[in-house]
């Protein structure tokens, strides 16, 4: 198939704003908690009437603080509760968010802050503060920088009390559906960012069809999601307003190190994770199992799962003898996993690279289903994912009530629909090869199935051609060889060489439970390891199962193992933790050449 469509199931306003929401909520659901905050330690209700007054009191400072219609405001922080609320604050001025990774350089910050000629920025911590104040003097456009963790929303919320309330509900209701709501800034594999203009009416589009179509997952009142991706990612911002037009009760979680204890005491029914959460419950589970003894039972409740989500999708369904040893690992085992995740959640939602056939049965076979989704920042988060009823593993599902998809004839995916953003701020170049022929060129190779059902196969621009002249996509055989507990990033390369060969980093984590199960020392590093057989064999078995998903001659036929991990201090990963393989070969080019004349 090469194109599919479905009806939208919301129509967007032409004359409203994301502001809009907050007050609907007030007026409808006054006493509904909309928003978890942490207050001393313990998650507090905050309700729809609160959550408005808030945000009313801090758009009233940021209009004494000089922020006109159409300015843009950088918002520079972790994700937190004052990030929604600051973010709500600035539509309600009138003005434009332009969200910046707390991770981000100086450089970066003076980039996307001079670009957009944000007049004001909204930062955390003094750090963040101190990072703005370092690139200051090539800002001109920048008045002023208030610090979350001094006191800016109290602060913004006093020197507004002048403001009237006539003149925030001009400001509020200035916007219309085709005005910019926000400048998100990609993370940039290569070349500097470029910031995707998002209007009201994309994340309207956007939210509306999603809640329609996952309504289950969307019930007021009883359903709650913990957001603890990063808030300036495009992802973060859907499970932000969609929660909000639902709406749901959101919390915000700044620090994932303890994830865990936050989900069990938040209780969410739904999650939202890239697959690397989903890779990590699954990897700590089964190496506590392993650690307590139990590590068989557990390998034979994970084979049980997989194989009865597997016969859910054949029409006699799960046999009774399965059905049995189902129930039997249900009290064993995979209440227990629910429990991790919090105990009350059903579903979760997956995006920014593919999860796995075998993850997607095994999360779906303990109860907990995990539906994958597809998008960029240019979509506005999703544009394809599965639904709840329907849901096909293996795919990014179907595409956004609204919205088309079609397969270019070189197997490019295209995407049409309101939710598509406007173009690149300043950059007409870049918008015009992008939107070409009235569609978004995403750069990503997939297919459709008969049902509508996309699958993404690669990226256009990462294919690698060997000297054979082999045509290889390394995200397939990528996603596999990261899926064991070992590996923590692996990158393949083969670019114009006789075979295809790979990078491999190790997980720290579980480097350390390995090595003393192994009987290594347990203060083992990557590079103590490096050369060690049992390592290199356990490696290779990741290498194996990557294979298995491949033709021969795309296979990796050798690889290394890096001394250290790929990250974004060092420019090898963006905040989304996309691969800049440009820079990553380029600072283990050693590494490269040694796997082809080793």
């Amino acid at each position: 198939m090469r194109e599919f469509s479905l009806p939208a199931l919301y129509e967007v306003p032409t004359d409203g704003n994301l502001t809009d929401l907050i007050r609907r909520n007030a007026s409808q659901h006054p006493d509904v908690a909309v928003m978890g905050r942490k207050v001393a330690g313990v998650w507090t209700d905050v309700t729809a009437k609160q959550f408005l007054a808030e945000v009313r009191g801090a758009a009233k400072g940021l209009i004494a603080a000089g922020v006109e219609p159409g300015d843009r405001v950088a918002l520079l922080s972790r994700t937190r509760y004052e990030w929604v609320l600051l973010d709500f604050a600035i539509w309600s001025a009138g003005a434009v968010t332009v969200p910046v990774y707390e991770t981000s350089s100086p450089e970066q910050i003076q980039w996307i802050l001079g670009d957009s000629a944000a007049s004001l920025a909204l930062v955390e911590s003094a750090a963040h503060a101190e990072s703005v104040e370092s690139v200051r003097a090539s800002l001109p456009a920048l008045k002023g920088v208030r610090q979350i963790e001094d006191d800016a929303v109290a602060r913004l919320t006093a020197a507004g009390a002048e403001v009237t309330d006539e003149l925030l509900d001009e400001r509020m209701s200035a916007a219309n559906a085709d005005d910019i709501a926000t400048i998100v800034y990609t993370s940039g594999t290569t070349g500097r960012p470029k910031g995707c203009v998002l209007t009201h009416r994309a994340f309207f589009a956007e939210c509306g069809n999603v809640v329609e179509r996952l309504k289950p997952l969307f019930r007021t009142g009883e359903c709650s999601v913990l957001l603890f991706l990063p808030a300036a990612h495009v992802f973060g911002r859907l499970v932000e307003v969609a929660s909000v037009m639902a709406p749901i009760k959101l919390g915000c979680v700044p620090d994932i190190k303890n994830l865990t204890d936050e989900l069990a005491a938040f209780r969410p029914t739904l999650v939202l994770g890239v697959p690397r959460v989903f890779e990590k419950v699954y990897n700590s589970a089964r190496a506590k199992a392993q650690a307590d003894g139990k590590g068989k039972i557990f390998d034979k409740a994970a084979h049980t799962a997989i194989a009865y989500s597997r016969a859910l999708g054949t029409p006699q369904g799960p046999s009774f003898g399965l059905r049995v040893k189902h129930k039997v690992f249900d009290k064993l085992v995979f209440s227990k996993l629910r429990a991790v995740l919090g105990g009350r959640g059903e579903y979760a939602i997956s995006g920014g690279a593919p999860l796995g056939e075998r993850l997607g049965h095994f999360f779906r076979g303990i109860g907990f289903t995990v539906l994958e989704g597809y998008g960029l920042t240019e979509s506005c988060a999703a544009t394809a994912f599965n639904p709840w009823d329907r849901q096909k593993i293996g795919t990014v599902g179907q595409p956004l009530p609204g919205s088309v998809v079609r397969i270019a004839d070189d197997g490019e995916v295209l995407l049409h629909g309101e939710h598509i953003f406007s173009g690149y701020w300043q950059n007409e170049a870049a918008t015009a090869e992008a939107l070409a022929d009235g569609w978004f060129h995403t750069g990503d190779i997939g297919t459709l199935d008969e049902d509508g059902y996309l699958a993404i196969t690669g990226r256009k621009k990462e294919i690698l051609v060997t000297a054979g002249g082999k045509n290889v996509a390394p995200a397939v055989i990528e996603d596999r060889i990261r899926a064991h507990a070992l590996v923590a990033e692996c990158m393949v390369v083969g670019d114009g060489r006789p075979f295809v060969g790979a990078l491999v980093t190790l997980d720290e984590e579980f480097l350390t439970r390995w090595a003393v199960e192994h009987g290594k020392p347990a203060d083992s590093t990557a590079a103590s390891l490096r050369d060690d057989a049992d390592l290199l064999a356990e490696v290779q078995r990741a290498i194996d199962d990557g294979n298995a998903a491949v033709s021969k001659a795309e296979s990796v036929r050798k690889f290394r193992v890096l001394n250290s991990q790929f990250t974004e201090e060092a420019g090898h990963i963006t905040p989304s933790l996309k691969l800049k393989r440009n820079v990553v070969a380029k600072d283990f080019a050693d590494e490269i050449e040694a796997i082809y004349h080793a």
